[in-house]
């Protein structure tokens, strides 16, 4: 990609961003006061932060490469399922992650 048409995809998805943030301020607040539009919201609010999680931990460069950061992930995962403090969640998947890497996998 050139230098050219990266800054032209960059401006462009920030204009993008601005319109619909705009956009969103001529939404009725009758229509966000909805109850089945409140829980999309949360949901969409977890669901983005859940694939960020899973594209940061399985890629690199242009492809896959399952590394440490998946396992702390999974490790992560279950605390949070068993309803472990979010504090023991971090340690436990930084510990994870840690040992992985001692132990050699990148």
């Amino acid at each position: 990609m050139t230098a050219s048409a990266l800054w032209i995809t960059v401006l462009a998805g920030t204009a993008a961003c601005l319109g619909l943030k705009v956009a969103g301020t001529y939404v009725p607040r009758t229509w966000l006061e909805k109850p089945r539009v409140s829980r999309v919201m949360g949901l969409a609010t977890v669901a983005l932060l859940a694939a960020l999680c899973g594209v940061q931990a399985t890629a690199q460069d242009q492809g896959l490469h399952p590394d440490a950061r998946l396992a702390a992930l999974a490790v992560a995962a279950v605390a949070l399922w068993r309803r472990a403090p979010f504090i023991l969640v971090v340690i436990l998947a930084a510990a994870t992650a840690a040992g992985l890497r001692a132990l050699g996998w990148s």
